[in-house]
């Protein structure tokens, strides 16, 4: 039978119809939800005594707009360090998993360092790591060393999130299923080839997802530099702050984070749900 003359059967066009009828009622359900929950909460915040003097402190499309151009300025910033940090992240993540998943005993102390590495660095805050390289570093006073607020917070999320990162590579690295590896060497290869050329490539594709959530994680936390003097969005909003005695600056720069957030999340929510059907077509065969 030729596919142009194939016609479904009644009984699958009934359960197609089933399933439109579901999926229509499952959305109306939603929307009708959602605008009840909205409303509930418009009427709450809206009512309460306070409202007023916290629309004025925090929703001035006055302060929103004079503040926008330097909080705007000070994103650039944040991007750059991200951008940066992310380079060497990535490098430093997978060299430090690859140390971690290491078996030969000559590479055992760097096999410990690695794993001294990731549990200190895993531990620490964030903050308390930008605090301690940001102020102990410069109290060195070695001359070669640049000790620039902008360079100093770089280097404090470069050794946090090398830590994290690494653990998401080697995670993936140890999901590659041994077969691959003793395959790979009956087929003549060495260690250092099987590694590079059949398990990294497996090991990264299956981590792409975790590796950018992290990558969204690094881009709001780049905000955190802040504490150390740089002039990012975050101390930009501070100084305008200071200046009008109104917080509105503050929303005007997580309004341009999120707005950079929401599409690398919305990407990788969607590259997961194509590996998820990829995955299962494969099951089926």
């Amino acid at each position: 039978m030729s596919q142009q003359s194939y016609q479904p059967s009644p009984l699958r066009k009934q359960r197609e119809a089933a399933r439109r009828q579901a999926s229509r009622r499952s959305t109306t359900i939603a929307l009708l939800s959602t605008f009840a929950v909205g409303a509930v909460v418009v009427l709450v915040v809206t009512g309460a005594k306070g409202f007023d003097l916290v629309r004025q402190s925090f929703f001035s499309w006055h302060y929103a707009v004079h503040s926008f151009p330097s909080v705007l300025s000070g994103i650039w910033l944040n991007l750059r360090v991200m951008l940066i940090a992310e380079f060497f992240v990535l490098i430093f993540g997978l060299l430090l998993a690859l140390a971690r998943t290491s078996k030969s005993p000559v590479l055992y102390p760097v096999r410990l360092f690695a794993t001294f590495y990731t549990d200190i660095f895993r531990g620490l805050p964030l903050l308390l790591v930008l605090l301690l390289v940001g102020f102990g570093i410069p109290g060195l006073q070695i001359s070669w060393i640049p000790n620039s607020a902008v360079t100093l917070g770089t280097v404090s999320l470069i050794l946090t999130y090398s830590a994290y990162v690494a653990e998401v590579i080697r995670a993936g690295i140890e999901a590659v299923n041994p077969a691959q590896r003793m395959a790979a060497r009956a087929l003549g290869l060495s260690q250092s080839q099987t590694q590079r050329h059949v398990v990294l490539p497996q090991a990264l594709r299956k981590v792409t997802p975790p590796l950018l959530n992290d990558l969204v994680s690094l881009q709001k936390d780049s905000g955190l530099i802040s504490v150390l003097g740089a002039i990012d969005a975050i101390r930009a909003a501070g100084i305008e702050t200071a200046q009008s005695f109104n917080f509105t600056p503050y929303l005007v720069a997580g309004a341009i984070f999120v707005a950079l957030t929401i599409p690398l999340t919305r990407f990788t929510d969607w590259l997961t749900r194509k590996q998820d059907r990829a995955r299962q077509q494969q099951g089926r065969w």
